[in-house]
């Protein structure tokens, strides 16, 4: 309706002519923001990820080379294998360490291999060090 050379829409006066965005618009937008925020939030789900990893493996170092560091005051430690838990980063952590002969006359090596359950599953971390004998 034309009043005065303005179109009357339906909340009120516009100077020429009303124009609003359709349903249909603001449905896609609103399938773009979501869109965008999923990806945002996986983003998101993936760094908190890679943090905990990052944490996870780092304690696993720490409790391998205390055990080497342990091994090291050892006289010559013996041949074999040996197992044990430490508690760091309020976990507790399951070790194994196979200790061997290195190619050499004047080396030990260790392969320290830690666990976060007691199964002894996957090891986090496997570390290799070598001892003088």
């Amino acid at each position: 309706m034309k009043i005065g050379g303005r179109v009357r829409g339906r909340g009120g006066f516009c100077r020429t002519r009303c124009r609003a965005f359709t349903l249909l618009e603001v449905l896609i937008a609103l399938v773009i923001v979501a869109v965008a925020l999923a990806a945002l939030a996986r983003a998101g789900a993936q760094a908190i990820d890679g943090q905990s990893m990052l944490e996870e493996r780092t304690l696993a170092l720490w409790v391998a080379d205390n055990v080497l560091a342990e091994l090291r005051l050892e006289a010559a430690p013996a041949s074999g294998r040996r197992q044990g838990q430490r508690r760091m980063g309020d976990r507790d952590w399951y070790w194994q360490a196979l200790i061997q002969p290195a190619p050499g006359d004047d080396l030990i090596r260790v392969d320290v291999a830690v666990h976060a359950s007691a199964r002894h599953e996957t090891p986090i971390l496997t570390h290799t060090g070598f001892l003088p004998r």
